[in-house]
């Protein structure tokens, strides 16, 4: 598992557990026999943290050096426009160690939501330090934060390691060339949030821009800039996976289901241009909308996309229902050799990934039950 995150440098962290979480998702994805609890022992041995990268994600302990600085402006500016909100809360957490938000009196002031309303200031400050690196995550308990003080949280000698913010910017760039394997300039979507902008801008005064960074990690040598036929635009890799295009592995004959915020689909364009797989999350579209469902896994075979999956996770009743089903256009799962046998396994793993000892399909998946038709 720590070899995984090394790897991908750091692991979206999302609240919705329809499908599992997307972080163990990922791990599942990657690691036989996956069990949630074993990131949760992670997260309680503090061998792993949370931290902002792309979002809220999990990442090394050891990696929290090339974390602590970022470009936010919403942070400073929230916790000066709630200082006193933001002392007192301070206070209170040093004094009586991890609190939430429910812990204190809901306060308001002048800080909005995304919609422009309102929002508890008590939230948006205990957010805001944990942003700036004040305040970390001692735990959680369902999606309810407990924050305390960083000091309390992680190593004296990871804390004591300063490094200037440019720094760290280029080497969680180079993380993002890492765990996706083929980004290109402009990554898609908000592959590079987080960073900055591309070039250099007033409001950042002193950064040079992703674009100059990006410049420094080719010269060094880092990264390597490549061409992939039938992809427009350079691509880069990291250079010690240029060996992996001089003598390709062959792909596992194996099926994973991949979750929405995993690494190799945060480049929607490469997907449509090499894999000819497009992959739209429609979570938040309405069902009117919708060509395949609400919470769906793309479905990885070997080196091909070959189809979604949606399945839910019923935790009362101990059973995995799959919702739908649906295949790649030419894709024929009985004709392609190997994949009853591996989707099977699939479906096998994840219910004991869901905690679960029966799989209940659709009405209408009546030839996927007969054709997959397994027992954990």
């Amino acid at each position: 598992m720590l070899e995984v995150f090394r790897r991908l440098g750091s692991l979206q962290f999302d609240p919705l557990a329809i499908a599992g979480r997307t972080h163990d998702l990922a791990l599942h994805a990657r690691v036989a026999d996956y069990d949630p609890a074993w990131c949760d022992r992670l997260y309680e041995r503090r061998e792993i943290f949370e931290a902002y990268n792309k979002g809220l994600s999990l990442v090394p302990t050891s990696e929290f050096p090339w974390f602590r600085g970022n470009l936010s402006r919403n942070a400073p500016r929230t916790l000066g426009e709630n200082a006193d909100v933001g002392t007192r809360v301070l206070e209170r957490i040093r004094a009586d160690g991890a609190l939430s938000a429910l812990d204190f009196e809901r306060e308001r002031g002048p800080t909005t939501d995304w919609f422009g309303m309102p929002t508890n200031a008590v939230r948006a400050v205990l957010e805001a330090y944990a942003v700036t690196g004040v305040l970390g995550l001692a735990r959680r308990d369902g999606n309810r934060r407990y924050y305390d003080l960083l000091e309390r949280l992680l190593p004296a000698d990871v804390l004591a390691r300063k490094l200037p913010v440019e720094e760290q910017l280029r080497h969680k760039l180079l993380s993002r060339y890492r765990a996706h394997g083929l980004l290109g300039v402009g990554g898609g979507g908000d592959v590079f949030s987080g960073l900055g902008p591309a070039k250099p801008d007033e409001r950042w005064p002193g950064y040079p821009g992703r674009n100059a960074l990006r410049d420094e990690l080719v010269e060094r040598g880092d990264l390597v800039p490549v061409e992939v036929e039938g992809v427009r635009g350079k691509r880069f890799v990291v250079s010690e996976e240029v060996e992996l295009l001089e003598a390709p592995p062959n792909p596992p004959p194996s099926v994973a289901f991949v979750p929405p915020f995993d690494p190799i689909v945060w480049d929607r364009r490469l997907l449509g241009s090499l894999f000819e797989f497009e992959y739209v999350w429609e979570l938040f579209l309405p069902p009117a909308k919708r060509r395949w469902g609400w919470y769906v896994l793309p479905i990885v075979f070997g080196d091909r996309f070959v189809g979604r999956i949606e399945p839910r996770i019923d935790r009362d009743e101990a059973r995995v229902q799959v919702l739908g089903v649906w295949w790649e256009d030419g894709f024929a799962p009985r004709r392609a050799q190997g994949f009853v046998d591996a989707m099977r396994d699939a479906l096998r793993a994840y219910l004991g990934f869901a905690g679960a000892d029966k799989l209940a399909w659709a009405s209408h998946l009546g030839s996927e039950k007969r054709l997959f038709l397994t027992q954990p």
